[in-house]
């Protein structure tokens, strides 16, 4: 299901504030009560908000948002993040692409490239970008996710350091304000890991809210990253981590 424009700007003001009331919503896009009991009916049933008396919350901690409602979530921000990182890739390049729907993204904003080499541990990258003969994908092996189509494990990790590519565009499930990396599936870290490793320009590619969220397991930290794509970056903080380290902070909608 694809979100209105309605829903999305109603998602993104519950991330930002935490919750939203129907009265309130009503209000702000001046229409009636029941039309925004239906927005947010389809959100909850989406499971991108979850129902409370007058309006809805959004899912935070450790919750780990499952697959398809992770994709309706900031999809235009990932969207405009993937086409940006494209432009950072030139044609003949070899790269990495992981697990997550940003990452998705991306892939999808290479179909107009030429001969690239493109090595991943996701499915869903996998399988659009076979459809392209100018590019090659090469699938690692292991165990596959029932949840999201990646694949981890052993061997995705010895798969991984077989090659030494260009570029990694890799997602993240959290970014702590200490610029700690995190993810919240130990085998998919692992792969992520070596693929930060084996990468000679590493582009970290994450929506703003993945600083509102938290999660246990640490893949590494921002000093490790050349390019960090978001749509906005709200912490001073973090951007003084990547003025300290060098790192490239591109925002596609600075004023977030």
């Amino acid at each position: 299901m694809h979100l209105s424009s309605r829903q999305t700007e109603i998602v993104a003001l519950a991330k930002a504030e935490g919750r939203v009331l129907v009265e309130e919503l009503a209000a702000k896009f001046a229409v009636t009560p029941q039309t925004i009991r239906k927005d947010i009916n389809d959100l909850c049933e989406l499971r991108v908000l979850t129902r409370i008396h007058g309006g809805a919350l959004f899912p935070r901690g450790n919750e780990n948002v499952e697959y398809e409602q992770r994709r309706a979530i900031a999809a235009q921000e990932k969207q405009e993040i993937g086409r940006m990182a494209a432009d950072l890739i030139p044609n003949g390049s070899s790269l990495f692409i992981n697990i997550g729907t940003t990452t998705e993204a991306v892939g999808e904003a290479l179909t107009e490239h030429r001969d690239l080499m493109v090595i991943t541990n996701n499915i869903n990258v996998a399988n659009r970008l076979r459809l392209f003969s100018a590019i090659e994908v090469v699938i690692a092996g292991g165990v596959v996710r029932h949840s999201d189509g990646g694949i981890v494990g052993e061997a995705a990790v010895d798969f991984i350091r077989q090659f030494k590519v260009d570029f990694a565009v890799i997602g993240v499930s959290a970014i702590d304000e200490d610029g700690a990396l995190l993810d919240f599936d130990y085998r998919e870290v692992k792969v992520a890991q070596a693929i930060i490793a084996n990468a000679r320009h590493v582009i970290l590619v994450s929506d703003s809210g993945k600083f509102k969220r938290t999660a246990p397991v640490r893949i590494g930290h921002l000093q490790q990253i050349n390019t960090f794509i978001t749509d906005g970056c709200p912490s001073q903080h973090i951007r003084t981590i990547c003025e300290a380290n060098d790192v490239r902070l591109v925002e596609t909608a600075p004023n977030i």
